[in-house]
């Protein structure tokens, strides 16, 4: 049976992985050494899959665009992206589109398609923004991830957790982490916090685009190796998928799982802000502590009295049901109002 075949040598890979990572973890790289072992696997596969692309083959592709529908696009199959797609229109749509729908489903903006299809771009100022709130918070979330593992000293490992995925409703973004044991007594300050944000916003100018890629799960695996969490999560990702497969992305040089689209780029991120880092206990990987975010896209801004009360709300802990339900709306909060020197870093804890 090729279908059992396949779970057994899945299985076997994981237990050869998790004995590597065991093996391994002494010998933990540093932050910038895992940086680049990730993005150097994520690259390598990435080019294996161009290589298999051995002649072009043409498909249609039509446009669901106000102003464009129905209008006809020849585009290249397994290398063309609804991004490409949005350069055929104008540069509003280039730097707008956030998301893309492809036979009306999510599709990341630089993910190539497969097929014809039918294709729509989402912006965040649509009358249905459902898809494109839920992928931005999400990257939102994402972000904060990159910001918290690259912003300690090289001797103190941070373990990024598997991020909640949470409505934007909830009133703030978050990312599950374990801090090295030496770090257990730190209690993040006001100025801690605004050094994150700082470093967030430099990721923000550099309008870096979330690239993804999907690979088998032992590729995954061996881009995870040194995290055990990580893997557990590659695990669990490869079951849920439809197809067995699971979904990288590349910001800059981090290298990142996820479970849905993130959007196009992090420049379409504007107001943003790391709002709380809360404990939530010991647990066997170590002390458990949710940081938290707020944020609003380009096209979306808040008043400053509007964002005052939105940042209070999202200081405050968010608490992660065990099955959440999706929310029924799911509005960036706060898009109903529109607008009418360096802090001491956690490094330096």
């Amino acid at each position: 049976m090729p279908g059992a075949a396949m779970a057994r040598r899945f299985m076997c890979e994981v237990f050869v992985r998790r004995m590597a990572s065991t093996a391994t973890a002494a010998a933990r790289p540093s932050a910038t050494e895992l940086r680049a072992l990730r993005s150097a696997l994520f690259a390598k596969e990435q080019a294996r899959q161009r290589a298999l692309i051995t002649r072009t083959e043409k498909m249609e592709v039509t446009l669901q665009v106000p102003g464009q529908q129905g209008t006809l696009l020849i585009m290249n199959k397994g290398i063309s992206t609804p991004h490409c797609c949005a350069r055929h229109l104008t540069e509003w749509h280039v730097n707008s589109s956030a998301l893309a729908l492809v036979d009306g489903e999510p599709w990341p903006m630089h993910q190539p398609l497969t097929h014809s299809c039918s294709l729509s771009l989402l912006h965040f100022k649509m009358e249905e923004p459902h898809d494109v709130n839920k992928a931005y918070w999400r990257s939102c979330a994402a972000l904060l991830g990159q910001v918290l593992q690259n912003a300690f000293k090289e001797e103190f490992a941070v373990e990024l957790l598997r991020s909640p995925e949470l409505p934007v409703t909830s009133g703030a973004f978050c990312c599950d982490i374990v801090l090295d044991p030496r770090l257990d007594s730190w209690v993040p300050s006001k100025e801690a916090l605004r050094s994150l944000t700082q470093d967030a916003h430099q990721l923000i100018q550099q309008n870096l685009p979330w690239e993804p890629l999907q690979v088998s799960p032992s590729v995954a695996l061996e881009v995870f190796v040194h995290s055990s969490c990580k893997q557990k999560e590659v695990e669990d990702r490869a079951e849920e998928s439809g197809n067995g497969l699971v979904t990288l992305y590349r910001c800059g040089d981090h290298v990142l799982l996820s479970g849905g689209p993130l959007v196009a780029r992090t420049g379409l991120c504007a107001q943003y802000e790391v709002t709380a880092i809360h404990s939530l206990g010991q647990t066997e990987l170590g002390l458990y502590r949710r940081a938290q975010g707020l944020s609003l896209p380009l096209q979306l801004q808040a008043h400053h009295t509007v964002w005052r009360r939105l940042r209070e709300r999202a200081e405050r802990l968010v608490e992660v049901p065990a099955s959440p339900e999706p929310a029924a709306v799911a509005e960036i909060p706060g898009s109903e109002v529109q607008q009418s020197q360096n802090a001491p870093s956690p490094a330096q804890q």
